[in-house]
């Protein structure tokens, strides 16, 4: 067994460092507009420290599917390293009850990133994730009381039905949330390499043709990612010709056929859903 304890923003920091514990585990995100601004802080301090390594998203019940990419997205830099997971709780989570919201979350990070998230839920509500036991592994919550301010393991039964047993048992969360991890640092490092195969998904691009009136500076794009290299930059009012529209996981694109025989790519709607021009 080893010894786990997790942290978010308003945890000490030292507590990431905290002497005799063997991982830590901190949250990154939250919805779709959160991310914990002390999250590289910890984890560069824990790693730093020696510790194993782990990253978690609060689910607030929005789209499952745009929740786990927006974790993706702010965690894609420590895949492969930390092992992730998904926290699913009654507070602030608009879809408690929903059996199958976790699952959808689980299923698109793992297409993603190759990697099956760790599922955290207090033990009374383990029937809402349990179509998650044969890929995921069981992060339970199931306390003594809420006065155990120790490391001194309770002797209680803790429930985990359908899966044969945990892989974290969370068993405070008061003053500290402390946590046995059922493996070993070998086993740990394994569930955070995941399978290191992802599947991707072809992009669903609709033939739509037309113009776009450009109501700010935009560049146009090698590919249609944010990230991909600009081939152009075009000045506010700028007319960009299009012959299809691909709506992404935050974005809406615009591809431009090019002179060269090539396409470029455009940003219509920012990840806000906001419009960056006019259609016509």
């Amino acid at each position: 067994m080893l010894k786990m304890c997790d942290v978010y923003s308003d945890s000490s920091r030292s507590f990431a460092t905290q002497s005799g514990t063997d991982i830590t585990m901190i949250k990154a995100t939250q919805g779709m507009w959160y991310v914990n601004p002390e999250c590289d802080v910890d984890y560069q301090a824990a790693k730093k420290a020696g510790k194993q390594l782990g990253i978690y998203h609060y689910c607030e019940g929005g789209n499952p599917e745009k929740e786990a990419q927006y974790f993706y997205h702010n965690v894609k830099g420590y895949i492969g390293e930390a092992v992730p997971a998904v926290d699913w709780e009654s507070n602030e989570n608009r879809s408690w009850g929903n059996t199958t919201w976790v699952k959808r979350f689980v299923t698109e990070f793992h297409r993603l990133s190759g990697v099956w998230c760790l599922v955290y839920v207090q033990s009374s509500a383990l029937n809402q994730v349990a179509n998650c036991a044969k890929t995921c592994g069981l992060w339970v919550a199931c306390y003594p009381s809420m006065n155990w301010k120790s490391w001194n393991v309770p002797n209680m039964n803790v429930p985990t039905s359908p899966w044969k047993t945990y892989t974290i048992w969370q068993f405070t969360g008061d003053n500290m949330d402390r946590n046995l991890v059922n493996t070993t640092v070998e086993g740990w490092k394994k569930l955070a390499k995941g399978s290191k195969t992802v599947a991707k998904k072809k992009p669903n691009w609709v033939k739509k043709s037309g113009e776009f009136i450009l109501g700010e500076a935009l560049a146009i794009h090698k590919e249609p990612h944010i990230d991909s290299p600009a081939i152009a930059k075009l000045s506010k009012g700028s007319v960009v010709k299009y012959d299809a529209t691909l709506q992404g996981p935050l974005r809406l694109w615009l591809r431009q056929p090019r002179s060269n025989g090539k396409c470029g790519y455009i940003v219509a709607k920012d990840k806000y859903g906001k419009a960056l021009g006019k259609f016509r």
